[in-house]
């Protein structure tokens, strides 16, 4: 039986169906709802939990993450999960084990020394997708040695909108990019070639990315075409995948919350586009039809609505939920058969993770299985790649080992939390990584003096004085400088007890003490090497015009120290590519690459392209220099139902090693409907050593050409385009 296929109907052989007759309504009520355990909307002890799973039936505990875990060690959250399953399995009627999901979207990094890879937009800089594949197989590996089993995971989202706080966790504003990254993760998690498995769910269907004015949840006010044709396929090359489950965005979209409409949970996805898994609640997605949308009129109408709708599971439902459930069924309001459903999906979910055969993990070793180091030297190799080369004038970069002096500054030269970015532990153990520091400190001989003055927090400077003489003393500054660590909406930004106000959806710039510290160092005339690390594209304008060298390094996980340090030095030749376009400014935006065809009444002579960024998508440099040449198709003209081949000729002309990545886009000549001017066909990666060449080959598919209507039907038309990569450009028909 692969990941996502049933037993033939009628086939009552599974114990998952045996014990949907077994059960009664309260029983199966309880496998649609689930729990945390900490502090969320309402403190729960692990007691508290357990009685919820013994008295209500609860299915699902959440016990990893910020705020809803009371441990980030990885032998007591081992110890607690098995304790969990073990009141599960011995307090129970029929011993139904439990689902223990956790956010794992760049690692298992709520626990503790875990291997902690780069975010999602890290990750498709790389434009390695195989990566996203060894990275799932190596965080669902760390998971089930801690007996987490649920990954709520990977990002399938569309950054349409840079301001938005969760930019970081997509893989940018390339749906191509979106659905190939994510659906690697998950055959990386779901099919690992060696190792155990855990669900993935594929978040947060189906429009998310583009919330008014990036506040996070807003509503995404765009047409049904541009929702079926920019949102909705990294979902089906997600439900490709084997994803388990899928998980509703909480925004409305066309007047309608995801979480309660019947028209995107069952008429799309699973009628549309075939997905026959589980439809998990995000966080508080239920409350929020009564509370925020007010489209429902109590939290028991919520209830109704959402499970009539089409979801399987309320996540955080807890006793209140089950107890609606079961009167909704008696009252009539709502049909037992679909709890059935609902409970069937789950029970079947937990059968094919095996938990009924053993949901128990061994404490003994899990500290060995748990940032291994060999996890942690692909993490590196991951952090390496994704490293984006942005500006390197007079050839700055790489540094020579054989400096006197170096600067590092900045507030995020020192500091992993930082690096992780959201979704991780709030404060890493000091040796569950590498800082930019530590990194530098590392690469360099004891010749070398690397003085390390912060200069900065995130929002305020510290002794700039002491900056300015390091840096006069110095043969090369690297200033580190960005966000910090949040989710969501910015938060939270607690550190030690003091509340940081930046970031904010209203400013992509640096913070005033960020960008005095970057312009105090630049005042001393010594070369500056400009760090990003970073959640969003932010707007440095002024320092592409003063720098000469910027890196940017957006959340490069635990390895990130050691991965910059790399490029730094030229132990290891930048390859990355910008997988979102970087603004001028916020009164710029939107800056994205595939904006849609539009006319111009007055002309553009004196107005700039409203979409130039300051860098553009795919932006990305290298200490070699590569010829691309002879882009050519298979065939100039194919069949509606057909797909085209096209091979490029690269070339390493420099003296370095290198890699080099290449994106295809598609123009449409001519279309009945409006279309993107360009379109993010493909993409790949070649290495070449000094004079070495190769022929690149991709395969434009089929569905690349299709024009999409607001039903989601797409239609092949007949025509001419033009496929362009890395300035050479060809054209081909369709007959």
């Amino acid at each position: 039986m692969t990941v996502r296929e049933r037993s033939p109907e009628g086939d009552q052989t599974t114990r998952a169906a045996e014990l949907i007759d077994e059960l009664t309504l309260s029983e199966k009520v309880g496998q649609l709802v689930g729990t945390y355990i900490g502090s969320m909307d309402r403190d729960i002890s692990i007691e508290e939990a357990k009685e919820l799973v013994v008295d209500s039936h609860v299915g699902t505990v959440a016990a990893f993450g910020i705020g809803v875990s009371l441990y980030h060690d990885a032998e007591r959250v081992t110890e607690l999960a098995n304790e969990l399953q073990q009141t599960a399995l011995e307090e129970t009627r029929h011993g139904i084990p439990l689902l223990l999901p956790v956010d794992a979207v760049h690692g298992h990094a709520y626990v503790n020394q875990a291997t902690v890879f780069p975010h999602g937009l890290g990750m498709a800089a790389t434009r390695r997708d195989e990566f996203a594949e060894t990275g799932g197989e190596i965080t669902a590996a760390e998971m089930r040695a801690t007996g987490a089993n649920l990954n709520y995971g990977p990002t399938c989202d569309v950054a349409r909108d840079p301001r938005w706080g969760r930019t970081f966790e997509t893989y940018g504003e390339s749906p191509l990019l979106c659905g190939s990254f994510a659906s690697a993760a998950i055959r990386g998690l779901e099919s690992p070639t060696d190792g155990p498995r855990v669900a993935a769910t594929a978040k947060h269907f189906p429009a998310y990315g583009e919330p008014e004015a990036g506040e996070d949840a807003a509503v995404v006010d765009r047409s049904a075409s541009t929702i079926h044709q920019l949102f909705v396929p990294p979902f089906e090359k997600a439900i490709d995948a084997g994803a388990s489950v899928v998980m509703p965005c909480y925004n409305s979209i066309d007047g309608e919350p995801a979480h309660g409409s019947r028209r995107y949970l069952t008429e799309l996805l699973r009628e549309q586009l075939g997905f026959d898994g589980a439809v998990l609640s995000d966080w508080g997605g239920i409350d929020m039809l009564h509370e925020d949308h007010r489209v429902t009129a109590s939290q028991r109408d919520s209830g109704r609505q959402a499970i009539q709708a089409g979801l399987d599971q309320i996540s955080i439902g807890r006793e209140e939920y089950a107890d609606h459930l079961v009167s909704l069924v008696e009252d009539g309001e709502l049909a037992e058969e679909r709890v059935d459903e609902a409970a069937l999906r789950i029970l079947e979910l937990k059968e094919e993770l095996g938990l009924f055969e053993d949901p128990f993990v061994d404490v003994e070793t899990v500290t060995d299985e748990v940032g291994t180091p060999e996890h942690r030297s692909v993490a590196r190799a991951v952090a390496r790649e994704s490293q984006t080369l942005l500006q390197n004038e007079d050839d700055l970069l790489p540094l020579s080992r054989e400096l006197d002096s170096i600067l590092v500054t900045g507030p995020n030269a020192d500091s992993l939390r930082h690096q992780y970015g959201g979704w991780s532990v709030q404060h890493p153990e000091e040796d569950s990584g590498v800082t930019v520091r530590d990194g530098i400190e590392s690469a360099v001989g004891d010749e070398t003096t690397v003085r390390y003055e912060q200069g900065a927090t995130m929002t305020e400077t510290v002794d700039l004085e002491a900056v300015e003489e390091a840096a006069t003393e110095s043969d090369v500054a690297v200033v580190t400088v960005g966000e910090n660590w949040y989710f969501h909406e910015f938060g939270p930004q607690d550190v030690a007890g003091e509340t940081e106000t930046y970031p904010t959806r209203s400013q992509l710039s640096l913070s005033d003490a960020q960008q005095e510290l970057l312009e105090t160092v630049h005042a001393t005339g010594t070369p500056v090497v400009l760090a990003v690390i970073a959640g969003r594209p932010l707007t440095i304008e002024w320092a592409a015009d003063n720098v000469p060298a910027i890196l940017y390094s957006y959340y490069p996980g635990s390895e990130g120290g050691r991965a910059i340090a790399d490029v730094l030095f030229g132990d290891h030749n930048p390859s990355g590519r910008l997988p979102i376009s970087v603004p001028r400014s916020e009164g710029d935006l939107p800056t994205r690459f595939n904006h849609f065809a539009h006319p111009t009444p007055i002309g553009d002579d004196e107005h700039p392209d409203t979409y130039d960024p300051l860098f553009a998508f795919g932006d990305g440099e290298s200490y070699t220099e590569f010829d691309c040449r002879d882009l050519e198709v298979s065939a100039s003209t194919i069949g509606p139902a057909e797909s085209v081949d096209a091979t490029i000729t690269v070339e390493n002309v420099g003296d370095r090693a290198g890699a080099h990545a290449l994106d295809f886009f598609l123009i449409d000549e001519v279309s009945s409907r409006v279309r993107p001017v360009r379109e993010h066909v493909a993409f790949t990666k070649v290495d070449l050593e000094p004079g070495e060449s190769t022929t690149a080959t991709i395969t434009i598919p089929n569905e690349a050409m299709a024009v999409t209507d607001s039903c989601g039907r797409t239609a092949v038309e007949s025509g001419a385009f033009e496929l362009i990569c890395e300035g050479e450009s060809t054209t081909f028909s369709i007959r």
